[in-house]
């Protein structure tokens, strides 16, 4: 028979072990740079994870502009995703300023990174632009890209919480079941769109991935970031292109000034086209929630304007 004394000794050993494995359920806390990052990380960590994004829904990391709650973040988490190609060129500083420990994971390695030309005006000999090559770091516009930035997720996570490995290798794997399914469904919609009308103007050079993997043609009067200003002679150049080629639309990104494409839209009489998300998903009551449906309603823009 067991004694009051053994049942009291039983009850107490419990009661210290249920808050230290409590405490080992906790979801490590991690930081993702941007919305788009942040959705892929939150599918790949699941429930083990608890995930702070430091520009969010409609938000504009070319101009971001960090604060001191983001120090906190970032010097809280254990791990810290980045995109990487020179997209998020304040978090040298930020990480700097926070003195965090964490593990730094770029998200974009693997990625067989685009090169393009970028026009500073003034920088040149006698004002004139100079133009250079620098890295697009559009890379997930790409959902083959995309499935890169999991694979590099989950062996972040995996890094950081090594009892977390079946878990974190369980949440890829069905994720990028999706992702398969979601580039079946991208190639499929711009594959109905008659190929001379896969020609479109969008506010800024974000959509290089796309193009190269989907067969589009995208046209922007900013550059790569949307801190360039778009010159007179850029605009200039662009509706003469519009003209002479008949390109049938231009686009609105959430994140962009939209004027510059109005009067854009307005000069050449291309049809404006539905808001498309390029660096940032949409808030809660927007059409873009998540990385597959911001992919979705970027399709389901360009398939209304351009297949009629």
């Amino acid at each position: 028979m067991i004694s009051r004394r053994t049942i009291l000794a039983i009850a107490v050993s419990a009661a210290l072990v249920v808050p230290a494995a409590a405490q080992q359920a906790q979801p490590i806390p991690v930081v993702a740079t941007f919305s788009i990052l942040g959705d892929l990380v939150k599918n790949v960590g699941g429930d083990r994870v608890v995930v702070s994004t430091l520009v969010g829904p409609d938000g504009d990391a070319h101009v971001f502009q960090p604060a001191p709650a983001d120090a906190k973040k970032v010097a809280a988490a254990k791990v810290v995703f980045v995109n990487g190609l020179g997209f998020e060129g304040w978090m040298q500083r930020l990480v700097k300023a926070s003195g965090t420990k964490a593990e730094m994971v770029t998200a974009s390695t693997g990625v067989q990174s685009r090169e393009m030309d970028d026009e500073d005006e003034g920088h040149a000999k006698g004002g004139h632009a100079h133009a250079h090559e620098i890295t697009d770091p559009h890379a997930w516009q790409s959902v083959g890209n995309a499935k890169l930035y999991v694979a590099n997720i989950r062996d972040g996570l995996i890094a950081a919480d090594p009892a977390g490995k079946a878990a974190y290798e369980a949440n890829a794997s069905a994720y990028l079941a999706r992702l398969d399914e979601l580039e079946g469904q991208v190639k499929a919609a711009i594959a109905a769109i008659p190929a001379e009308r896969r020609r479109i103007i969008t506010s800024h050079d974000a959509f290089g991935y796309f193009g190269a993997a989907y067969g589009m043609e995208f046209v922007a009067p900013q550059g790569v970031s949307t801190e360039a200003e778009a010159s007179a002679k850029d605009v200039a150049k662009i509706i003469r292109q519009i003209k002479a080629e008949k390109i049938p639309a231009v686009f609105m990104e959430n994140i962009s000034d939209p004027r510059l494409v109005k009067r854009i839209a307005a000069e050449t009489g291309a049809k404006i086209g539905g808001t498309i998300y390029s660096d940032a998903l949409s808030d809660d009551k927007g059409p873009a929630t998540t990385y597959i449906e911001m992919m979705q309603n970027n399709i389901r823009e360009f398939s209304a304007a351009l297949s009629s």
